[in-house]
């Protein structure tokens, strides 16, 4: 029985401790089958972001796809975190729903920083695939050990930059800007909160594939894979929005 837990909302473990020790080897999880998943939802993710940045530079009224992808997406992250036996079927629609947020997001942004940081995008993307590099190989190669301490320290991180993000919003509602938190604000407070908010994010990774790798110690069954899969994607356009933020600051202090 699983004894760990993810700071990652949606890989926590009694998401894979009700399913231990309950499925042969043929049938069971694998970290392989669970990176192909991904691999797969990336480019699903990939063609519907390509597809809203195209209808951007079009001109076309993007707004639509940014509301569609961000509610849909949550809608069906709420759905998978009770139900991860629909997660074959709603994965890959989750990742196509994040697509078109990112998509539309991404090239609003490209547009924005087109002066200050024309390659902002490339940017981001590129040092998101670098973090994730990273963590992986010092996951893998254990020069960070994830101990239940550093699971609970990264999991109260992530409730509490959770938590001051949900009163941001719910202030947002009220008229009240928390200018340090918008994109663009290049203030030394604002650079600092992201530098914070990216590595914890970045640390999430570590969390995400130790509970990826013991759902498939622990038999977990197969369709874990793309629930395990769906919840690396959280946490990496999570980095890739924090990133991203982070590199808009830099840009507007030039």
């Amino acid at each position: 029985m699983l004894s760990t837990k993810s700071g990652n909302p949606v890989l926590s473990e009694k998401r894979f401790d009700s399913y231990n020790n309950t499925y042969t080897s043929t049938d069971a999880m694998t970290v392989n089958g669970t990176m192909n998943k991904l691999g797969f939802m990336l480019l699903l993710m990939l063609a519907s972001a390509f597809f809203t940045w195209q209808a951007f530079y079009k001109a076309q009224n993007v707004t639509p796809y940014i509301w569609v992808g961000a509610i849909g997406g949550l809608v069906l992250a709420i759905i998978m975190s009770f139900k991860p036996n629909l997660s074959p079927f709603l994965a890959p629609a989750y990742a196509l729903l994040e697509g078109l947020f990112l998509g539309a997001i991404s090239a609003t942004l490209n547009l924005a920083f087109a002066e200050s940081m024309p390659n902002i995008i490339i940017n981001a993307v590129g040092l998101t695939m670098g973090v994730a590099v990273g963590m992986f190989a010092l996951y893998h190669f254990g020069i960070i050990k994830v101990t239940q301490k550093f699971r609970s320290i990264i999991f109260m991180a992530t409730a509490g930059i959770a938590i001051f993000y949900l009163l941001n919003m719910v202030l947002g509602l009220f008229g009240v800007d928390i200018k340090f938190m918008n994109f663009g604000d290049g203030s030394l407070l604002g650079i600092g909160i992201s530098l914070v908010v990216v590595a914890v994010a970045a640390l999430n990774l570590l969390l995400d594939f130790d509970m990826i790798e013991r759902g498939a110690a622990g038999g977990a069954p197969k369709f874990m894979e793309w629930f395990g899969a769906f919840g690396l994607m959280v946490t990496l356009v999570w980095l890739y929005l924090e990133i991203l933020r982070l590199l808009s600051r830099f840009a507007s202090r030039d």
